[in-house]
């Protein structure tokens, strides 16, 4: 609905199991202007594997996201 952004949800993930549990690749497909090809280019540039769940996300990954899709 785009009611969150990517900073939002990444912070919920640490208290909401439902979404901690979500796979950053959906994420990334999920939000406007960023298909399927670009949301992998940028999990590899990143150094985020294609099977990662958002509340595995390390702090310096959790701000490389944050920072393309704010930039985008």
């Amino acid at each position: 609905m785009g009611s969150l952004t990517l900073s939002e949800l990444l912070d919920r993930a640490a208290a909401d199991e439902t979404v901690g549990k979500m796979k950053v690749l959906s994420v990334l497909e999920s939000l406007p202007g960023l298909g399927k090809v670009k949301a992998r280019r940028l999990m590899e540039t990143v150094g985020i594997s294609e099977s990662r769940r958002l509340q595995g996300l390390g702090t310096n990954q959790r701000e490389a996201l944050v920072a393309f899709t704010t930039k985008s």
